[in-house]
Order: C-alpha cells, then sequence, then structure tokens
C-alpha cells in the first residue's frame, strides 16, 4: 500500500510539473489572445493590465477601417488574406504530402543503388535557409512570369515541403510489414491495390503528421510571401508586417487581434487531427 501511495505522489507531481510547464509555453499565446481584446490605453498599460474591460472593436478593425463618424466604414482586404493563406498553405501542403507520399513508397519498396545519396540529395535542398536562394528564385519568377500570381508560390511551396513529405513518410512505410502487401498480390491484387488499399490504411496516421507540420512550416513562411506575392495573392504575414508602424506606432491590440484570426485555423486543423497526430509521432515507437 505504501509503494501505491508513493507511485500515487510521484504520478501527481509530474502531473503538477507537466501542467506547470504547459502554462509557461501557452502564457505568450494566452496574452496574445487576451490582448486582442483590449482598448488602445490598455494594451500599452504599465504596468500591463490583467484585468479589463474586453471590447471586440480590434476584430472589427481587422476587416473594415473605421469612418470619419466613428462608425464602421471600408472594407479591409484582410478577408483576402487570410483566404490566400489557407488556400495556398492548404493546397501546397496537400500536394506535396500526395506526391511525397507516392516518392516515399518507391523509395521504401524499390531502392535504387544509392538510395541513401538520392534521400540525401533530396533532404539537402530543404536544409538550405531561404535566404540563399530567394534571388535566383525571384529572377525565375520574373523571366517565367510567375511573380505575383498563385501558381507561382503554390509550386514553390510545394516544392520546397516535398523532401519534408517524403523523408517523413518514408519512416512509416519502411515500419509496414513487407508480407501483407507480399499476401495480398499473392490475392490477385495489382500493385495499385496494395499501395491503396493495403499500404495507405496504415499510415493514415503518419499521413495525418505531416500535414499538420509542413501547414505550421508553410503557414508561417514570411520571405517568400513578401517577395513573390503580388497585392491580390499577399497572406497574412506579410499583410500583418505592413501594418506596422505609422505616424502613431504600432497598435497593438490590431495585431493581436490579427495573430489570434492567424492561430485558429492552425488550432482547429491540429485539434482535428490530434489521435492520428498523436498516433503519428509515436509510429514504431511501440513494438507490439
Amino acid at each position: 500500500m505504501a509503494i501505491r501511495r508513493d507511485i500515487g505522489k510521484a504520478g501527481w507531481g509530474q502531473s503538477a510539473f507537466a501542467f506547470a510547464v504547459g502554462i509557461v509555453y501557452f502564457f505568450p499565446v494566452l496574452w496574445i489572445i487576451l490582448t486582442a481584446f483590449k482598448t488602445r490605453p490598455d494594451a500599452l498599460a504599465t504596468p500591463p493590465k490583467l484585468f479589463f474591460t474586453p471590447t471586440l472593436n480590434n476584430f472589427r478593425a481587422v476587416f473594415f477601417r473605421q469612418s470619419s463618424t466613428g462608425g464602421e466604414g471600408q472594407a479591409t482586404d484582410f478577408a483576402l488574406y487570410f483566404f490566400n493563406s489557407i488556400f495556398v498553405a492548404g493546397t501546397a501542403v496537400l500536394l506535396a504530402v500526395i506526391i511525397g507520399t507516392l516518392a516515399a513508397y518507391a523509395f521504401s519498396r524499390h531502392p535504387l543503388r544509392g538510395n541513401d545519396t538520392y534521400l540525401f540529395i533530396i533532404l539537402t535542398t530543404r536544409m538550405m535557409p531561404p535566404i540563399i536562394v530567394i534571388i535566383p528564385i525571384f529572377l525565375m519568377f520574373r523571366v517565367t512570369g510567375l511573380a505575383g500570381g498563385y501558381w507561382g508560390i503554390l509550386l514553390l511551396y510545394t516544392a520546397f515541403n516535398i523532401p519534408f513529405s517524403i523523408w517523413l513518410v518514408k519512416s512509416f512505410f519502411d515500419e509496414l510489414n513487407p508480407e501483407i502487401e507480399d499476401a495480398a498480390r499473392m490475392d490477385g491484387a495489382t500493385d495499385w491495390r496494395v499501395f491503396f488499399g493495403v499500404c495507405i490504411p496504415q499510415v493514415v496516421a503518419g499521413l495525418a503528421a505531416t500535414f499538420v507540420f509542413g501547414l505550421i512550416l508553410t503557414w508561417n513562411e514570411f520571405l517568400f510571401a513578401l517577395l513573390l506575392t503580388g497585392v491580390e495573392t499577399r497572406t497574412v504575414p506579410v499583410a500583418m508586417a505592413r501594418t506596422l508602424g505609422g505616424n502613431v506606432g504600432a497598435d497593438y491590440g490590431l495585431l493581436a487581434a490579427i495573430v489570434t484570426l492567424f492561430l485558429i485555423p492552425i488550432f482547429f486543423v491540429t485539434f482535428l487531427l490530434q489521435n492520428q497526430l498523436l498516433r503519428g509521432v509515436t509510429f514504431g515507437t511501440v513494438k507490439k
């Protein structure tokens, strides 16, 4: 009984420690969300105010400019910017996962001579900092006429996410038992039927994890979006940077409202795929 009580106390202690660490990590996000509901004086107050009268004016200001009479004036372009971020990031990562899954299965089940070398070369394209390749990419976009449009940024984000997708998804395919696939072929299944009917259902968790990680990386990308998108294809990080400054300084309440809205899609996707994400992250670590 004493041993059980000691184990119970240790479990409560670990839970309390994990909760405290979680609060520390989440507090900056919580503070941004609270700032989004503050008026400008409350947001700039010293010392910072933890208790205040909430307001939705910052969220209205994201989508509507204030008129001279104090009411809602002309609509801003942030609805378009949010659509651009969702469309560009979601489409590019989805394409990268699809292409990367096909390539990963080929590397896993039909390795070539020097397979590791090919995989390393593919990964090196993701190792390079974006600032190194921005000049040649910018020149290529100007020559081909892709600058400022959706196709250019979609192709670029897809290309940069494919190496990450190949490496991550290949590790999931390597954990599968090839004998199950051989049994399906003996029953008359084609290679495509084995791929879609046997392999893909077993690595759904890994695909979900790959999609979430790729979406987070693409969702926050700034440099390429700044230089290669136009007024109609601008994403939220670029639009957010353009709201800084001005004659009266930064409006922290407005910026916090933009960030809060910007976090919602990522929170929603992560929450929707949380079970698959947990399985994908721990895939292959526990042998049954």
